[in-house]
């Protein structure tokens, strides 16, 4: 696995050189300049923990969230008072964890991101199923949230079970939403669990557009090594089989594909925190991603408030980007979406796609992974799967490694990849 993602590396970077994280990062983030900047909050707390989740999490205490609020918004000032004025962004994302239990403290927050930044395409928050009642969304809606994700992962009892989740509540789950209407409401589920079918996968869709969703993602399960899950992941030739065959039935059914694993059902229903030229990520594990660098925060949430207590950024890595270090990052999350576009590449970096990856780029026609229109190069249902088939090696080769040092060491010295 190591070795496809490493020579796949130093093909498309020109260079042997690995991808070199070190304990170190910039006082002041140069964002000023950045087009497309989007922003993420992490609120790391959960009632109880999943054991296939690898995200940042701790168990929630109301005393140590408190304490996680003040420090965040004051990392919010950190990093926004070093701009003059305002500046313009994309969106405002709030994932976890479990964001709804500092919802008392949600307007306290967007009031901070508010005194620097100006959010020109809503603001979305990640929710627990046992959230969705009225009254929390009434919450979310008057501090001006415009979208929501319920994490469901499967409506039926036996994924329920090997997931460790409890059964959602149907009909009070539509009778919330219906009461509380937002822009988007996406429903997460995951895919490839242990005998999964088409039909199961199809049934969760269907439930989910029935009763009040507008934009579903449908996430590959991932076994990470330092999760506490048992489930055992679906071989790749039956993958294969159920994603191209749930891609096709919600192109049929004309939901509109918006990324490799979403789609919706109204056009203007997207919800994604990933695409985003640049962004700048605050709380324990969020990431910032600029023009030449890239920074993770820690993950520990004692360290975290310690650091910011201090006065200071709470980064635990940061890699320097090298050109083509950075050209690859862009083009990677950018497919995500299922295209990329050639004029915005240039754009970006100033040379033209084609000079830099005309090779790859016929390669990749030639064997039925994308197809091109004008300046759009679009991905194939066999590029969309391969897609993930790769990111699948990326996640366990780099993330995995990364989470893992990262969950046990608040501040590692140096990370290679």
């Amino acid at each position: 696995m190591r070795i496809t993602t490493s020579l796949t590396r130093m093909w498309l970077t020109r260079s042997i050189k690995p991808f070199i994280f070190k304990n170190e990062y910039d006082e002041r983030l140069p964002f000023s300049d950045c087009g497309n900047l989007g922003l993420y909050v992490h609120i790391p707390f959960c009632k109880s923990i999943c054991s296939f989740c690898p995200y940042c999490k701790v168990k929630y205490e109301k005393d140590l969230c408190d304490k996680y609020i003040d420090a965040l918004i004051r990392e919010i000032h950190l990093v926004g008072s070093q701009h003059s004025g305002k500046k313009t962004t994309t969106s405002l994302y709030f994932g976890g964890g479990t964001p709804a239990l500092a919802a008392d403290r949600l307007e306290e927050i967007m009031d901070a991101i508010g005194e620097h930044f100006i959010i020109t395409e809503g603001i979305g928050v990640e929710l627990h199923p046992d959230n969705v009642d009225p009254s929390l969304l009434r919450i979310l809606k008057d501090a001006g949230v415009t979208k929501i994700s319920i994490g469901i992962q499967s409506f039926q009892r036996k994924y329920q079970s090997v997931l460790g989740r409890t059964s959602v509540d149907i009909a009070a789950l539509k009778e919330a939403l219906a009461a509380v209407p937002f822009e988007t409401v996406s429903m997460d589920f995951i895919f490839a669990l242990p005998a999964q079918t088409f039909e199961d996968l199809k049934a969760d869709i269907d439930t989910a557009f029935q009763n009040g969703a507008n934009h579903v993602a449908i996430y590959p399960f991932i076994d990470f090594t330092f999760t506490a899950s048992k489930v055992t992941p679906m071989p790749k030739k039956e993958k294969h089989a159920l994603l191209d065959a749930i891609t096709l039935y919600c192109m049929e059914q004309g939901y509109a594909r918006s990324s490799i694993w979403t789609f919706s059902s109204k056009k203007d229903a997207k919800y994604s925190s990933m695409t985003r030229d640049n962004f700048l990520g605050f709380g324990c594990s969020a990431t910032t991603l600029l023009k030449n660098q890239f920074k993770i925060n820690t993950f520990s949430v004692e360290e975290y408030c310690k650091r910011v207590g201090d006065g200071k950024l709470p980064t635990s890595l940061t890699i320097r980007f090298s050109l083509r270090q950075r050209m690859i990052y862009y083009l990677f999350w950018t497919a995500y979406s299922t295209k990329v576009n050639a004029a915005d590449f240039e754009s970006f970096f100033g040379v033209p796609l084609k000079r830099m990856y005309g090779m790859e780029l016929k390669i990749a026609k030639l064997l039925g992974f994308i197809t091109q229109e004008n300046d759009n190069y679009h991905m194939t249902l066999k590029g969309a799967f391969y897609y993930h088939y790769y990111e699948n090696f990326y996640t366990l080769a780099y993330i995995d490694k990364m989470w893992g040092i990262m969950r046990k060491e608040a501040f590692p010295e140096h990370l290679e990849l």
